[in-house]
C-alpha cells in the first residue's frame, strides 16, 4: 500500500487554499451589488501605479543623463588647455566659497590673469580647506592669501537657559 507523504499532503492543502482564495476573489469582484465599483477601483489603481512607475523611471533617466553630461563636461574641461577668463574664474571661486566657508561674503576675491588674491576673514577650521579648494581649481595659476583667521566664539559650559 501507498501512504501519502507529508509533502503530498502539504501540496494538496496548498492547492485547496489557492482554489478557495481564487473563488473568494471571484465572488468579491463579481458581486452584483458592488463588483463593478471594485473592478473600477482596481483598474484605476493599476493605471495610477503604472503612471507613477513611468514618472519615476523618466525622472531617474533624466538625472542619469544630466550626470553623464556633467561627467563629460568635467572631462573636457580637464583636458582643455584653453585659459579661463578672469570673470568666469572669479564667479567659479565665489560659487565654491559658498560650499567651503560659513560666511562667504566676508571674503573678497580678486583675479588677474589667473593670479587669485583672497582677502577677508574666515574661521580657523575653514582656512586650510579654502586654500586647498581654490588652489586646485582649473585656471588658478597662483594664489595669494591675505586672509585673517578668526576663532569661533566660545561655547558656554553648563545647561542652557531659555528656549532651545
Amino acid at each position: 500500500m501507498h501512504e501519502p507523504s507529508a509533502h503530498n499532503t502539504l501540496k494538496t492543502l496548498y492547492g485547496v487554499a489557492l482554489a478557495f482564495a481564487a473563488g473568494a476573489l471571484a465572488m468579491y469582484l463579481m458581486d452584483p451589488n458592488t463588483g463593478r465599483r471594485r473592478r473600477a477601483l482596481i483598474r484605476d489603481r493599476g493605471a495610477s501605479l503604472g503612471s507613477d512607475a513611468g514618472h519615476y523611471v523618466r525622472g531617474k533617466a533624466k538625472r542619469a543623463a544630466h550626470r553623464l553630461k556633467g561627467v563629460a563636461a568635467r572631462g573636457r574641461a580637464s583636458l582643455s588647455t584653453e585659459p579661463l577668463d578672469d570673470d568666469r574664474l572669479h564667479d567659479r571661486i565665489r560659487a565654491r566659497l559658498g560650499r567651503v566657508v560659513g560666511h562667504p561674503h566676508d571674503v573678497e576675491v580678486h583675479v588677474h590673469d589667473g593670479w587669485v588674491q583672497l582677502k577677508g576673514a574666515v574661521g580657523e577650521e575653514e582656512f586650510e580647506d579654502l586654500l586647498r579648494e581654490v588652489s586646485s581649481m582649473r585656471g588658478v595659476r597662483n594664489l595669494e592669501s591675505l586672509l585673517r583667521t578668526t576663532s569661533p566664539p566660545p561655547q558656554p559650559e553648563g545647561p542652557r537657559l531659555g528656549p532651545h
